[in-house]
């Protein structure tokens, strides 16, 4: 797998990191919200640079310009709902992409500190010889990820797979890693330490779809 982590090399996306971290900014979910989107753009633009490109004709009201530009059909899948700001931001970028929605999420039995990942709602287009862009913010144990792509697979076999998260935990990026074929791509804007013992990523920033969407009650 290839793995692009943002966080190697400082730029203005420290910032967008810091905000939706701090206990104090990330209060307005508003803000929570505006910041995931940026950090999705920033990575939909990182992104953008492992297309391919063909060479385009555009005419001006003066004469004829040309211009690379992406050669990609895509097909942009989030996990509901934590993944919608994600999503936005992505879409931002990649605003003719075909669009597949998955809800995703974590059943715990009577072990609260263990779960298995249900999947309920999926709607998605064709998917064969196409690139997908899979997108979670939160890469904690990588279950979600791999449980998503597993249900995708009806669906058509993509030429190429990009993986888009905001946080990860080195436990779920290596689980991703033996998951997906080496060729598959990982944009992350962070990778941290470590997962706590119910499987959340330390420091990271608390739960995604909460703080965007407000607290949501237990299965």
């Amino acid at each position: 797998m290839h793995i692009h982590n943002l966080s190697e090399k400082n730029s203005i996306l420290n910032t967008f990191i810091s905000e939706i971290r701090s206990v104090s900014i990330q209060k307005d979910r508003m803000r929570f919200r505006r910041n995931i989107e940026r950090i999705g753009e920033v990575l939909g633009y990182e992104l953008s640079k492992a297309l391919n490109y063909k060479l385009v004709s555009v005419e001006t009201p003066l004469g004829t310009s040309s211009i690379n530009l992406t050669d990609n059909t895509i097909v942009l899948c989030s996990i509901l709902r934590a993944g919608v700001p994600l999503h936005n931001g992505l879409l931002n970028y990649f605003d003719t992409a075909d669009n597949a929605f998955i809800s995703a999420y974590r059943h715990h039995k009577k072990n609260p500190e263990s779960f298995e990942i249900i999947v309920e709602y999926l709607a998605c287009p064709n998917l064969e010889g196409k690139t997908l862009i899979l997108a979670d913010p939160m890469l904690a144990t990588g279950q979600s990820m791999v449980a998503t792509f597993e249900a995708l697979k009806p669906f058509g076999t993509p030429k190429e797979i990009h993986l888009v998260s905001v946080i990860g935990a080195k436990e779920g990026v290596s689980f991703v890693e033996n998951h997906f074929d080496k060729t598959t791509h990982l944009w992350i804007a962070t990778i941290d330490e470590k997962l706590n013992e119910k499987g959340y990523i330390i420091p990271g920033l608390g739960d995604a779809g909460d703080l965007a969407f407000g607290e949501k009650l237990q299965h």
